[in-house]
């Protein structure tokens, strides 16, 4: 685990996401700029089609920038082969994706270890540290379930064991809270306190104002681009569609 020394984690310099098809060009993320300290904890928010998810599978090499640099811990790595980026996340990249990606023939509590598993843990580690994370998230009586025999909530969370089960420096989110009530939101958020508190770097992409105000920092985007990233302290807000509107009329 990194310590949290206020050194660069994460960066982001001029970058550009645009896809093109049967004559539309859509340009999803516009010359954005991001850093993300060691231990920080950042939420970018903004409403749907605002280039969010888009922007968050560049910096973990889901999604290959049409320009711009992307740097992790010092090294420049938005050049990287697909395989070389799957070692990344292997060893220092947690992704939790929006619609789950686990896998469907495995066990809950197989999804959780193997990612510790492939980060270079030990099999008594792996197990150990998927209970401990399945206990938090209210998920232990389901380790021997498979998937598609979970809710929407349940699956969200054990995406989200496994994106920690490695204990990766860089947690990347996307909507993590999104499929959750009340209590699964309180116990997700719980463990991602704990994980910021132990140094971790965490970028989360949420709809949700509550979720981003626990948070060091919030970035917004409108039409792919910054266009808010303040710190979150009182009388701060995240700024909303309304003031974008605003500022562009």
């Amino acid at each position: 685990m990194i310590g949290s020394d206020g050194t660069v984690l994460l960066r982001a310099r001029s970058l550009n996401k645009i896809f093109a098809g049967e004559g539309v060009v859509v340009h999803a993320v516009r010359e954005v700029d991001l850093s993300l300290a060691n231990g920080e904890f950042v939420a970018v928010t903004g409403p749907s089609g605002s280039g969010k998810s888009t922007l968050l599978h560049m910096l973990g090499g889901l999604e290959k920038p049409t320009s711009g640099e992307i740097w992790l811990e010092g090294k420049r790595v938005d050049g990287l082969s697909q395989a070389r980026w799957a070692m990344l996340r292997r060893r220092h990249i947690g992704f939790v994706f929006q619609f789950f990606n686990l896998v469907s023939n495995m066990t809950v509590a197989d999804n959780v270890e193997l990612a510790a598993l492939m980060g270079g843990a030990s099999r008594k580690q792996a197990t150990a540290r998927r209970r401990e994370l399945l206990g938090e998230l209210g998920l232990a009586a389901k380790a021997d379930a498979a998937p598609a025999r979970l809710s929407g909530g349940e699956q969200q969370r054990v995406a989200l064991a496994r994106a920690m089960a490695n204990r990766p420096a860089l947690l990347l989110a996307d909507e993590p809270t999104g499929n959750l009530d009340s209590a699964a939101t309180t116990a997700v958020l719980g463990l991602l306190a704990r994980a910021h508190a132990d140094g971790q770097g965490i970028l989360l992409v949420t709809h949700d104002l509550r979720v981003a105000c626990t948070a060091d920092r919030v970035i917004s985007l409108f039409d792919g681009m910054v266009v808010d990233d303040a710190p979150m302290t009182i009388p701060h807000r995240p700024m909303l569609l309304p003031d974008v509107l605003k500022l562009r009329g």
